[in-house]
């Protein structure tokens, strides 16, 4: 029996959004796609009901940009669950120790109800790693039960509004969708946000900055500001995006021809992010998780630090504030935060610019192959396309070695680049952070192309082949 058969007598108890009988308009799904967002942003305001008001540092701070997740609110554990699930999905996929025929209507409706059974387990398995780890200091088991059903239920909606968006009720990735608004939303707060702080200024930079040029504050403290977002990481924040749109435009572009026309000529680009955003997602996903157990092991079993097994999970120190990582992996997977943060510890920042580029470096590696982009993938869908490379014969080997000149080494570049993006972005307290920046800018291109693709297909129909 294969492992998809396994979910044969529960897929038709799995809930699931039905597809459209027929292509809904585009100005429709639009709607779909805003009305999607709106509830998420309600969610994502939305207080947990139950858990004590001020429960300290958040210890998944730098992991909530690219998680869509709220502190404290019922996006707490935003899309995480869902990328997890995805992940091992696709190892098992990739790997083949799942059975997987893409052609079969009936393996890819078995496919989908793993992952949703995958993603549901995750939900309970991450808020409960929440719950008892501590997250939220010493509660009842009412208060425990509470928040769990919440967590529970807002995983679940955000499950069904993902899958919404991506059956052709909505536009794109519901995942990608919510990414962008959490980034956006995060960016505009630190950039413009009135509330007033312990310094007698705005939380905002730009509106602290205005503050103190009419209050006669020395200009380097409008520039730095402890705790708080300054115009230094404004600055960075627009060097950063400068820098991504940039890095998103540079290619390697292959000359190409077709078997059957020879006057057709073209290109096919191969990105220096080839794996796109996928990596840094995916690592961040891997330190989120080895946070919540570092933290789940601590609290139950390792308080005094005493263990020397258990510590290399994760050392914390009790504090006012809630638990802090003092050391462990937990500590190590833990952003400094800030300059400040560097110059306190500078052996953590280099142990984690390290520990960044090089997960980032081994999700990019493997995700080539299990995400189907291999140099024999991509020959193999250029033959099947009648395309081919010029000056080369039809066939798939030269094509192959050809195209292993280039992808292995770009991917490896693309992996190193977005990690140490990702990790000197947060050195500098860049507001969204680099890897926000990074998918920001990759996720909005990607909106941009499918609206334009959707607009011609609804003004030209008989164009919709050509776009597959």
């Amino acid at each position: 029996m294969r492992f998809l058969d396994l979910f044969k007598p529960i897929a038709p108890f799995i809930p699931e959004v039905a597809p459209p009988q027929k292509k809904v308009p585009f100005n429709t799904r639009i709607l779909w796609t805003i009305g999607a967002l709106i509830i998420y942003l309600i969610m994502s305001e939305v207080p947990l009901y139950g858990i004590p008001q001020g429960t300290g540092n958040d210890p998944f701070a730098a992991m909530r940009i690219i998680f869509a997740s709220s502190r404290g609110k019922l996006m707490e554990l935003g899309i995480g669950p869902i990328v997890t699930a995805g992940l091992i999905i696709q190892l098992l996929s990739g790997s083949e120790l799942i059975s997987f025929d893409r052609s079969s209507a009936e393996d890819r409706g078995l496919f989908t109800t793993a992952q949703k059974v995958f993603s549901f387990v995750m939900v309970i398995l991450q808020a409960s790693l929440y719950i008892l780890g501590g997250t939220y200091g010493d509660i009842s088991s009412y208060q425990s039960i509470l928040i769990f059903v919440q967590l529970l239920a807002a995983g679940f909606v955000l499950m069904m509004m993902d899958e919404l968006i991506q059956k052709g009720w909505g536009i794109g990735s519901g995942i990608s969708l919510f990414i962008v608004a959490g980034i956006t939303q995060n960016i505009w707060w630190m950039s413009f946000s009135h509330i007033t702080m312990n310094d007698g200024r705005a939380f905002g930079a730009v509106i602290a900055m205005i503050q103190g040029i009419f209050q006669g504050i020395p200009a380097l403290d409008w520039v730095y500001r402890t705790g708080y977002p300054d115009m230094l990481g404004f600055v960075m924040t627009l060097v950063v995006f400068a820098f991504v749109v940039y890095v998103e435009g540079m290619r390697v572009e292959i000359p190409i021809t077709h078997g059957s026309y020879r006057g057709y000529r073209s290109k096919m680009p191969i990105k220096l992010l080839y794996v796109s955003n996928i990596p840094v997602i995916l690592s961040y996903a891997m330190f989120a998780n080895f946070q919540m157990v570092g933290q789940f092991v601590w609290t139950r079993w390792n308080q005094d630090n005493s263990s020397f097994f258990l510590n290399m999970f994760g050392m914390y120190n009790q504090t006012a504030n809630g638990l802090t990582p003092i050391g462990g992996l937990s500590y190590y997977v833990t952003s400094p935060g800030s300059l400040g943060g560097v110059a306190a510890d500078p052996l953590k920042a280099i142990l984690y610019l390290l520990i960044v580029i090089g997960f980032c470096l081994i999700f990019s590696l493997t995700w080539l192959e299990i995400g189907g982009l291999g140099a024999d993938q991509m020959a193999d869908q250029l033959l099947q396309s009648g395309m081919q490379i010029a000056g080369f014969r039809r066939s798939r080997k030269p094509l192959e070695k050809l195209l292993n000149r280039y992808i292995p080494t770009i991917t490896v570049i693309g992996g190193m680049i977005i990690g140490a993006l990702a990790a000197f972005s947060e050195f500098f307290g860049v507001f969204g952070s680099g890897m926000g920046a990074l998918l920001a800018v990759s996720i909005l291109y990607q909106y941009y192309q499918t609206m334009v693709q959707e607009q011609v297909e609804d003004l030209y129909p008989f164009l919709r082949g050509a776009f597959g």
